[in-house]
């Protein structure tokens, strides 16, 4: 039988005993539209610049995203590594140690934020070339990451935040703060760049005023957290928190570090291939720099729904609620399914439209982008189980098995399969690399968790 403090804990805290739907839809739904807007920073930008300054511009926000999910990846670290020990102490009653994560946390994304933006301040250019960025792509994407790099502590520190900010139990504050500075985002990039004529730097400009209204609001957050007071002795980093919190968030932070070095060779081979096509070096790296835009919000959807499970997850894991555990992965399975289902629709149906609201193009352009939408898309049906699956490690306290999740699709699968398939089917090559690895990813993400589900049952039959 469960112990009497387990038992006592759960039925005095909603994630315990209310309805999974119904705790989804309060924390998930939240925690999708604020990663959603996360992502619309960049996508109202690709948007605006597409229609603005043309095919170039899209190419040169292509080459800069890199840096963005780098960013991304060390806010995963911290934010859901802290995020998860908060959880599983607190569903542990350990309220002392869960005070620790939370104040080591806030001090990591303070101090990495600054780390990253000294870094790429100095090496942008480099940066660039490496991600791909071609002899006319150039010029622009150092205008654009010369100001959108001001912006980076900002963006790590808002999205780590958010993690925590729904851990405390405030999904809709978590929301709004992102979709303020996004929708001021997208006023002044329409204001900077249309009326201005500021072209390119003006949507740099504009994310970045975004990016610091949402970091101005989580932050006045921490001054008035729910749980407990946030206090200064609180902020000290101890190498005993700060293990913890990169143990539960490294399989995150591998999962959008490999996304990034994703990016990189998929550039440099849609740039090299493609000027042994038709279409050249500029086309492929453009329309790619839309996909990639259209795939973030999958992303969004995917890692928003997954960190909206997460207390869920944590919380019942730490009270020996073996049965929710499974409920509420096996429930949001069932939704992120239905979303990949329509994206997939959507993307096999229409996609001369859909990449045509990023700017226009010559015939040329447009045909490669119909090709590419379609066919590296192509088990968008199933891509968010993998995400959703990661993110269930991680929340219940299995690191070895998030981590080598992580890697599967986009390490193991995902990069050799762009650096091989090329060799063989030229620029097509690259288009099939996105849904094998999609394929193959999904096998054994339902693999690893059917192997947890069967440890799970016997740990309930030995209770």
């Amino acid at each position: 039988m469960k112990d009497i403090t387990s038992a006592s804990n759960s039925s005095s805290n909603p994630l315990g005993y209310e309805p999974i739907f119904s705790l989804i839809g309060k924390f998930a739904i939240p925690s999708i539209i604020s990663m959603l807007i996360a992502a619309a920073y960049n996508i109202t930008d690709q948007i605006f610049i597409g229609h603005m300054v043309g095919m170039l511009g899209n190419g040169a926000t292509n080459v800069a995203f890199p840096v963005v999910t780098f960013t991304t990846a060390f806010a995963q670290l911290v934010g859901v590594g802290t995020a998860a020990n908060f959880n599983i102490n607190m569903g542990a009653k350990r309220e002392i140690e869960a005070k620790h994560y939370i104040g080591t946390g806030i001090s990591l994304m303070s101090i990495i934020g600054l780390f990253i933006f000294c870094i790429v301040f100095v090496l942008k250019r480099p940066i660039l070339l490496l991600c791909g960025a071609t002899e006319n792509v150039l010029p622009l994407a150092m205008s654009y990451l010369s100001i959108t790099t001001l912006g980076l502590p900002f963006h790590l520190f808002t999205t780590a935040s958010s993690s925590l900010i729904r851990a405390d139990g405030s999904p809709a504050y978590s929301m709004i703060s992102s979709i303020t500075g996004a929708l001021l985002n997208v006023l002044l990039d329409w204001l900077f760049m249309f009326v201005f004529g500021w072209g390119i730097q003006g949507a740099a400009i504009a994310t970045v005023i975004g990016q610091v209204v949402s970091f101005l609001l989580c932050a006045i957050y921490y001054f008035r957290f729910k749980t407990f007071q946030i206090t200064r002795n609180m902020l000290s980093l101890k190498w005993h928190y700060v293990k913890k919190i990169i143990q539960l968030g490294t399989s995150n932070f591998i999962n959008h570090t490999i996304m990034m070095l994703v990016n990189i060779v998929l550039n440099n081979s849609l740039k090299t291939y493609g000027a042994m096509s038709i279409y050249g070096s500029d086309i492929p790296l453009a329309v790619s720099g839309v996909i990639a835009k259209l795939n973030s919000l999958l992303i969004a959807f995917s890692v928003g729904l997954a960190q909206g499970c997460q207390p869920i997850l944590g919380f019942n894991m730490g009270a020996k609620n073996f049965a929710r555990v499974k409920e509420t992965y096996k429930k949001a399975v069932s939704v992120v399914m239905v979303i990949s289902v329509i994206a997939f629709t959507l993307f096999q149906s229409f996609p001369r439209q859909i990449t045509g609201i990023f700017g226009s193009g010559d015939d040329l352009y447009f045909q490669f982008a119909e090709k590419y939408l379609r066919t590296y898309m192509f088990m968008v049906c199933i891509y968010g189980i993998q995400p959703l699956t990661i993110n269930y490690f991680t929340g219940t306290g299995n690191v070895k098995q998030g981590i080598i999740l992580s890697l599967s699709r986009q390490g193991f699968l995902l990069i050799p399969l762009l650096l091989i398939l090329p060799r063989f089917f030229g620029l097509t090559g690259v288009l099939y690399a996105g849904p094998v690895a999609d394929f193959m990813a999904c096998i054994l993400s339902l693999s690893m968790i059917t192997i947890n589900f069967r440890k799970l049952d016997s740990q309930m039959e030995l209770s």
